[in-house]
């Protein structure tokens, strides 16, 4: 297998990650797989808040290395035991492209850029009230989580949102129906109010 095959492998195995794989994970086609991942990120998380992000991170690379190094070893004792030459046990992976090509990174970058742009101009907006409503909403949303903060800290949360990703596809799936059927009865509920208040709040309208 020549290097422009592996690093074409290797690209196409990127993509399916970044895509529809991911929606695989969440919605946990493959158990033993979605449960790998779910796992490892609960263990690394609940590991942030015990020790220090640079404990974390220097016990896993130990960990890593220890396994890596042992059969390293293992693997060169048992040539030397049968006499063979199979060569270095990591070599299919050491050989595999995992660099970035200029036009992956300047995608990245555009995308980056994009979402900083338009995240920019919509806090510009609340912050100006372009629309008295939406920053009321905005306002509301921001006192709501002064009471989230309160009650959880930054890693607590991170953990909520990881158990959510893993199971609301998973209940959404299955109760898809009711749950459409709810959220468009207090959708026409918020909807009913905002309208509402557009048009008793000077001001308020949006302009046409």
């Amino acid at each position: 297998m020549d290097k422009g095959k592996k690093e074409c492998n290797w690209s196409g195995w990127r993509g399916q990650v970044m895509g529809g794989s991911v929606v695989d994970l969440l919605h946990w086609r493959d158990l033993k797989q979605s449960g790998l991942v779910f796992g490892s990120v609960l263990l690394l998380l609940f590991s942030l808040t015990q020790f220090s992000v640079v404990s974390v991170i220097a016990y896993l690379a130990l960990a890593v290395l220890s396994a890596t190094i042992s059969f390293r070893i293992y693997k060169s004792v048992l040539q030397a035991v049968q006499k063979t030459d199979e060569g270095h046990p990591f070599k299919a992976y050491l050989e595999v492209e995992i660099a970035l090509s200029a036009d992956q990174i300047i995608k990245y970058v555009d995308k980056i850029q994009l979402y900083i742009n338009s995240t920019m101009k919509e806090l510009r907006r609340l912050f100006l009230v372009q629309d008295l409503v939406d920053s009321i909403k905005f306002a509301v949303l921001m006192w709501l989580l002064t009471y989230v903060g309160a009650l959880f800290n930054g890693l607590t949360l991170l953990i909520l949102a990881v158990v959510s990703m893993f199971s609301v596809p998973v209940v959404y799936e299955k109760y898809q129906t009711q749950i459409d059927q709810y959220l468009g009865l207090v959708r026409t509920q918020v909807n009913s109010i905002m309208g509402k208040i557009r048009e008793k709040v000077p001001g308020a309208k949006k302009k046409e």
